[in-house]
């Protein structure tokens, strides 16, 4: 009889793990199910790139079902586990549920971003983790110079020119670098708005940028972006959001339309109903070699779980993606050794061996094996590092092509914020939509 292994999550670590219980089950032996909300893989370190237009979104996915075989891939929402039982209940794409038992499961299902009680937040923020979050956010802020451009009155224009950025790790450094590369070199087809300029601040609540990487290179980030006019309040949190204005602990008020919220994440919000322990921060508790506590069949890895970190004893590892892609690979070598195939059941070890943060054209901090990087060096070992990551020789020569032709050409100005809002086919309906134009939203 052939085991059942499920892997829950569809991200780095899941995809990953996977893929290495392919290359080491024989067919025969096993059944592996991966179950994730979407058909295929974000690769997030090339998210800000998506959001500034430098790469076609569908480049920055890695379709599940043309990198996996052998795998069964259901796609639907994980909504709780029996572990006593050895059962996993999600909800389908089509909308039934169903129950499917498991001899192993890898838990795998990544975090969310974690949001504050802060007035106004929740109904004028926007996030930037996920794709779709990222398109949006473009597609808002090209709409934003086309509303202010509209504008007599310059105190007017001020908040739809406004861009604040919350939370300085790599998301949101990434992010605001990009995006505002992508902005200054629009702007220029927007006479009012380039007369006025804008207005770009990143706030954060630690006392200074990218805590992850050295101070050294954390100081020419700030300086990098300072240099291009982005105001940076470190040491300040926000205490209310509007539709039209950021206010900050310094008492200061912001004009602003525009609020990117990326400070932190929270583990998946479905891991507290798996019936698994967890630690003070709702992250699953597993040993060194990722094994659930309590649970031999049972693995935890990524963003979700709380697994030993080699390089900080006593902390768990951070949430990156190096980590959960690394992680996903010895959770399938281990679940592997589990049910008897070869190996043994081994630790994770890994140690980060460089970081890399990509701040747009030309421009990047990097640190790989205890060598500083900055300015071009640095934005060519980044985007040479993502480029060896992504899985596929076709998605690598879409990179390649994308970042070609951005080097080459202007950036474009278009904002296509009704892609899968088509106008309604009712004629009569586009009176209330549209007072001309084919692209009218629903």
């Amino acid at each position: 009889m052939a085991w059942t292994v499920v892997v829950a999550g569809g991200g780095f670590g899941g995809f990953f793990a996977a893929r290495t219980l392919e290359r080491t089950l024989p067919p025969a032996a096993a059944r592996i199910v991966l179950v994730n909300d979407v058909n295929f893989l974000l690769f997030t370190p090339l998210l800000p790139g998506a959001a500034a237009g430098t790469l076609e979104p569908r480049h920055v996915v890695v379709p599940l079902r043309e990198e996996l075989d052998r795998t069964d891939l259901r796609v639907g929402r994980v909504l709780g586990a029996d572990p006593e039982r050895r059962q996993v209940r999600i909800a389908t794409l089509e909308g039934h549920e169903e129950t499917i038992g498991y001899d192993q499961l890898i838990v795998a299902l990544g975090s969310v971003s974690r949001t504050l009680p802060i007035p106004g937040l929740a109904e004028h923020a926007m996030g930037f983790k996920t794709l779709a979050e990222a398109i949006a956010l473009r597609n808002h802020a090209i709409a934003t110079l086309e509303m202010a451009e509209t504008l007599e009155d310059a105190e007017a224009r001020a908040s739809y020119l406004g861009y604040v950025f919350v939370g300085a790790g790599y998301a949101g450094l990434e992010g605001l670098a990009e995006l505002q590369d992508l902005m200054a070199s629009v702007i220029q087809r927007y006479p009012r708005c380039r007369t006025q300029g804008m207005r770009w601040m990143l706030v954060e609540a630690r006392e200074r940028v990218m805590p992850e990487v050295s101070a050294s290179l954390a100081a020419f980030a700030t300086r990098e972006l300072a240099g291009r006019g982005i105001e940076i309040r470190t040491n300040t949190t926000i205490e209310e959001v509007t539709d039209r204005a950021v206010r900050l602990s310094t008492g200061e008020v912001v004009p602003c339309r525009t609020l990117a919220w990326t400070a932190g994440v929270k583990p998946h919000p479905v891991v507290a109903h798996l019936g698994l322990p967890l630690d003070d921060g709702g992250r699953i508790r597993a040993d060194a070699t990722m094994r659930v506590s309590g649970f031999a069949n049972v693995w935890a890895i990524g963003d979700a779980a709380a697994v030993p970190d080699p390089a900080r004893p006593g902390e768990p590892t951070p949430p990156t993606a190096q980590h959960a892609m690394r992680q996903g690979k010895l959770a399938g070598r281990n679940v592997a050794a589990a049910l008897g195939a070869r190996g043994r059941v081994k630790p994770f070890r890994f140690k980060t061996l460089g970081v890399f943060v990509d701040m747009g054209r030309y421009e990047a901090v990097a640190e790989t094996v205890g060598i500083r990087w900055r300015g071009l060096p640095a934005w060519i070992l980044a985007r040479s590092y993502h480029l060896a990551l992504m899985p596929g020789m076709k998605r690598r020569v879409r990179l390649l092509v994308d970042w070609t032709v951005d080097l080459m050409f202007a950036r474009d100005t278009s904002e296509l914020g009704s892609l899968g809002h088509p106008r309604p086919l009712d004629s009569e309906r586009l009176l209330e939509t549209s007072a001309g134009g084919t692209e009218a939203r629903s």
